[in-house]
């Protein structure tokens, strides 16, 4: 099965949007909102995406569709800051999932040991 020309852009949606937070990184943190969640630090970064992973959470157990929906691109953007914000590319998440591509999930926890 191929995928049509809209699936292959939207595959790159994450790069773009990545882009974007990047380039308002250097933005003025009373005009942009990105920018103002950078200039707070990784802690707070990290923090922000904490509360809509769990207002995502929430709507997928008592909201609905739309609100699952609306709330997992709230975090999925608020990752994307965390991440620029720690200095982790896209490309490295997407290099970690590739080498995972195939191993079953009890197998690949089971390599990393005890923490």
């Amino acid at each position: 099965m191929t995928r049509s020309s809209s699936e292959a852009a939207q595959a790159h949606v994450l790069d773009r949007l990545f882009a974007t937070i990047e380039a308002r990184r250097s933005a003025d943190p009373e005009t942009s909102h990105t920018a103002r969640q950078l200039a707070r630090g990784t802690l707070k970064c990290a923090e922000k995406f904490g509360e809509e992973a769990v207002e995502t959470v929430i709507a997928a157990a008592a909201q609905g569709r739309e609100a699952l929906v609306a709330e997992s691109a709230d975090a999925l953007y608020h990752l994307l800051v965390l991440w620029a914000s720690a200095g982790v590319a896209p490309e490295d998440v997407w290099t970690e999932l590739a080498r995972r591509e195939g191993i079953s999930g009890i197998a690949e926890k089971a390599s990393r040991g005890k923490a």
